[in-house]
């Protein structure tokens, strides 16, 4: 890594410092739409995960205070359940996997494991380590599904979600698995520093990369990617190469990407693109 990419690569560490509350930045993206959300506003807390569901094609918020589903009048906390869902996707119609904290007035560990909702989080079922892994990054590659537990810093792989193998213990902030090969990888860890990681190998700096944190790759020549200050970055080569692809307001929280849209929570609201990072707009609700 060059040094201009260490040293912005602090951005992330700082921020990591600020959770949940996140922090500010300058303005620079381009918005339309109404004016983001201000704090007091905000029905979120911290977003950790952003998802959209097949069955009805709305965005779901996983966050500090529950999750929440985008309806027409804005977001709607599901079941009135105040789980603290650290990690969030979305496996299916209706089904959904994730992890963190329970609800305070459940009777539960306080590390819920690995849970899954076949109803569009109105329930959670524990599918494993319940007690024993927080897991903050949960990444689903066909049948096989990843997950960065942060009680041990270790980066794990499942392909029955009930037993785990341990691939990498190390700091990270995300992985995200090749869509053609589900054994490589390409992580980012807290100083914004970009790795990739074959099946069997050892983690790889990526050589003049962008400071990136969160990363999404919803098509084999689409990796995304988001700086601490709301750098939207795109490779289309696996993470080898990086352009600049626009701003997003804030200091980002979450990131999903589709096909039809992205959508970025940052601590100034949610945003939407449909031009692949290029303009944002601020999402009804949010």
């Amino acid at each position: 890594m060059t040094h201009l990419s260490r040293t912005r690569g602090l951005g992330w560490a700082a921020l990591l410092l600020l959770l949940p509350v996140g922090c500010s930045s300058t303005d620079t993206g381009q918005v339309s739409g109404e004016d983001p959300a201000s704090p007091a506003e905000n029905p979120f807390g911290h977003v950790h995960g952003l998802g959209v569901n097949p069955a009805d094609d709305r965005l779901y918020v996983a966050s500090h205070m529950g999750v929440f589903e985008q309806t027409d009048g804005g977001f709607e906390r599901i079941a009135d359940r105040w789980q603290d869902t650290m990690a969030f996707t979305v496996a299916g119609p209706d089904h959904f996997l994730a992890s963190g904290h329970p609800d305070l007035r459940e009777d539960k560990p306080p590390h819920l494991g690995l849970v899954e909702s076949t109803d569009a989080a109105e329930t959670w079922e524990s599918l494993s380590l319940e007690g024993e892994a927080d897991f903050h990054v949960l990444e689903l590659a066909g049948d096989r599904l990843y997950g960065y537990n942060s009680v041990t810093q270790t980066l794990m792989v499942t392909d029955d979600r009930r037993t785990w193998s341990e691939v990498l213990t190390a700091p990270l902030l995300d992985a995200e698995a090749d869509p053609s090969d589900p054994q490589r990888l390409v992580l980012s860890d807290p100083r914004g520093e970009l790795m990739t990681l074959e099946a069997g190998g050892r983690p790889e700096a990526v050589p003049d990369g962008p400071s990136v944190g969160l990363l999404d790759w919803p098509a084999e020549d689409v990796l995304v990617g988001l700086g601490p200050q709301g750098e939207v970055w795109v490779s289309r080569d696996g993470g080898a190469r990086w352009e600049p692809a626009g701003m997003v307001p804030g200091s980002p929280q979450a990131l999903a990407a589709t096909a039809d849209g992205w959508y970025v929570a940052t601590d100034r609201g949610l945003f939407s693109s449909t031009d692949q990072g290029a303009t944002w707009e601020t999402v009804e609700g949010g």
